[in-house]
């Protein structure tokens, strides 16, 4: 059987796939396919190992029906049509946990370089400006007791929370679908209503998935019910928030800063006026780039690649339901 890759990827993938007998073509050119580039390339192979801004609508699962099983190189799974993957017997694998710790670090960074305004201070010597002493200038906020709200305290959230909790002993609030008592006994979180998270967190993080329900969640009304002294970090998507909002709740002060790790779109524009605010710190989604992550992701999306085309349970299934229909 074939199976085609998408983007380069660690080779630990290759090699999985390879010594389970399947062929692998992978997308070598540094660019996003075409969505016929994509549909041609399925054509020809089994299974698809999707990486990047690929969108596996209805359109796309209709053209080829045929796969035996899609992997994403993701914890993410909002850019495929899931419903309908399930309706056509293709069972989608996706790759939590093992880039909880990387992302959680990225956001934990995040709220650190707001916090002091790194990101804005380091422009300013690359541009000359760091001359006269003045004491009252560049000041930042501390973040030892303060609150730390998360919005969706699953396994990255769990360790964003876990870091605030030692390092800075900073009391822990969350807003889930149903509470957490892991997090309540180990980190004594409180479960408090998304009206309660906004009013009473110093710094809120976005650890959920962009779903119906979040898009767009963080808009003028969100930041408006925010304390003057927060920050609003995101690692998950870029839609779970109105940028033209936050930039306004920035403008005003509304909010004291933000850290954001996903954008909307992605890439963002070298003009967007957030790059260039003082209580701003932007990356360009690099929450699970560490060796370690990408290589645990690429073995995982191969593992589920390869139980696919075995007519297996998928190791991490974003629908199990179709392995019982299958079976």
């Amino acid at each position: 059987m074939n199976v085609f890759i998408s983007r380069v990827i660690p080779g630990i993938a290759l090699e999985l796939l390879q010594d389970a007998g399947y062929r692998v073509t992978q997308f070598t050119e540094r660019r996003n396919m075409t969505r016929q580039e994509l549909i041609q390339a399925c054509k020809h192979n089994d299974a698809l190992l999707s990486v990047g801004h690929e969108h596996l609508d209805k359109e796309f699962l209709e053209a080829c029906s045929h796969l035996k099983v899609i992997a994403l190189f993701s914890v993410g799974f909002d850019k495929v049509d899931v419903a309908t993957a399930t309706r056509l017997g293709i069972p989608v694998g996706n790759t939590p946990g093992v880039l909880s710790a990387a992302t959680a670090d990225t956001a934990f960074l995040l709220m650190l370089a707001v916090s002091r305004k790194a990101f804005h201070l380091h422009k300013k010597i690359l541009r000359g400006q760091w001359n006269y002493y003045d004491p009252v200038a560049n000041l930042g906020i501390e973040l030892a007791g303060k609150t730390l709200g998360i919005l969706g305290l699953g396994k990255i959230g769990y360790e964003m929370a876990k870091r605030c909790r030692g390092a800075y002993d900073m009391k822990v609030i969350y807003h889930n679908r149903k509470p957490n008592p892991t997090a309540e006994a180990e980190l004594n979180a409180t479960y408090v209503s998304f009206e309660e998270l906004l009013s009473q967190s110093d710094v809120i993080s976005v650890h959920t998935a962009l779903t119906p329900d979040t898009k767009g969640l963080f808009n003028s009304s969100a930041f408006d019910k925010m304390r003057p002294n927060a920050i609003f970090i995101n690692t998950a998507r870029g839609g779970i928030h109105d940028e033209e909002a936050l930039r306004e709740a920035l403008e005003s002060g509304k909010i004291w800063g933000a850290g954001l790790d996903v954008t909307n779109p992605e890439p963002m524009a070298a003009d967007n006026p957030l790059l260039q605010m003082p209580n701003t710190a932007i990356l360009p989604h690099i929450g699970s780039a560490t060796v370690e992550s990408r290589e645990a992701m690429a073995r995982l999306a191969a593992e589920n690649i390869i139980a696919g085309l075995q007519g297996k349970p998928l190791p991490s299934p974003v629908n199990p339901e179709v392995i019982v229909k299958n079976g």
